[in-house]
Parts: C-alpha cells; structure tokens; sequence
C-alpha cells in the first residue's frame, strides 16, 4: 500500500492576499441554494426537492449517462456547468418549466450570476462564462446537459404519482413540447419520455390535452 500523500500547501505569498472572511462569506453565499425550493418532490417523502439537491442529481446523471453511452464529452467541463446550472436562482428563485414568465427567468438569473462572480472571496473566475455555456451554448456538454435537466423532473413525477403535474394540471402536450427536442438530442431517452408521457396520461397524472 503506497503512502498517502500530504495536501499540497497553498501558495503563502498569494494567501497572504486572501481574506477568509470573504472566502467563508462566499460558500455561505452558494449554501443559500439550499433555500431555494423547485416544484418536483423528492421521491418517498412529501417534501419538495431545492436547487442545490437537483444540482447534485445532475451532476451525477449528466456523469452516469455520459460515461454509460460511451458520449465524446468533456467530462470536467459538463460536471461544472451541472455544478453552476441553477445558481442564478439564488437570486431569481425557481421558475416552474411552465410558469408564463419562464421566457424571462434568465434575465434576474445572469443578473444573480454576475453578483455571486463579484464576490470578493470568489475563486472560479470563469463563473459567468461557464453559467452562458450552459444557458445559451451549443457545445455536446450543454445539449447533454439540457436534456438531463428536462429527464430528471420528469422521473421524480413517474415515481411520485405525478404529484406536480397534478397540482399544477400539467397537459400531456405541455410535457411533450417541452421534451420534443430531445428526440434529435437523445432519441434513445426521447422514446422512453414519450412511452411514459402516455402511461401518465392513462393514470390521470397528466390532463389528456
């Protein structure tokens, strides 16, 4: 059994320059993504599922998926954007998928990200532009990303009798226009959404319209 390796010491002249206070105020900054409430419930519970646990959750399907379809992803690059995908929401909170100011989340969301990027104790420099990738880029990573994001929503209404849908009387064509790009993005994943559009539809999970 080799021996563990010591944690490499930071660089003291650069520490030197660096208040923890603001470092510490900073992650207490990200921890508020655990306020953040989404419509989707936790599977087993009566409890809504926040930002920062769906964030995890996509990280780990954005990982799983990329590694079990042998994709050609930057692994590094999908993991980050995964990492930053809802920290706007800080800020702009959560905007249900079809909520009719869901075109104009966006705009309080990129405003979130360039507070949290001026913070002092802040040491990701290219918050913003990795926020912009996977809100508005077209690279593999962020499609992959994009068609996670809309998957795993829909998996915890499967397995929660379609709580959401239900109180909000979510349209089977809502949820099938909100999924319909994914049948050029991940035809494999698009043929199962659309087998389990129907199967909702028939428990009256998803309104017939």
């Amino acid at each position: 059994m080799s021996a563990t390796k010591p944690m490499p010491l930071p660089n003291l002249n650069l520490a030197s320059k660096i208040d923890i206070d603001d470092v510490t105020h900073f992650l207490l900054e990200l921890d508020a993504l655990k306020r953040v409430n989404r419509r989707s419930y936790v599977t087993d519970t009566d409890r809504r599922e926040n930002s920062a646990e769906h964030s995890w959750h996509l990280a780990m399907a954005c990982w799983s998926i990329a590694e079990l379809f042998e994709l050609d992803v930057n692994h590094e690059q999908l993991l980050k954007m995964a990492l930053v995908h809802d920290l706007g929401e800080i800020d702009a909170g959560d905007t249900f998928l079809f909520a009719s100011s869901r075109s104009m989340a966006h705009i309080e969301e990129r405003a979130g990200i360039a507070r949290l990027r001026a913070e002092r104790g802040n040491g990701i420099a290219a918050l913003s532009e990795v926020w912009e990738e996977q809100e508005t880029g077209s690279s593999k990573e962020s499609q992959l990303l994009r068609v996670v994001d809309r998957l795993l929503p829909f998996l915890l209404n499967l397995n929660t009798e379609g709580k959401t849908w239900v109180e909000s009387q979510v349209t089977r064509s809502q949820v099938a226009g909100a999924l319909a790009f994914i049948k050029h993005s991940f035809p494999p994943i698009h043929n199962w959404l659309s087998h389990n559009i129907e199967y909702a539809t028939q428990q009256g999970w998803l309104v017939d319209a």
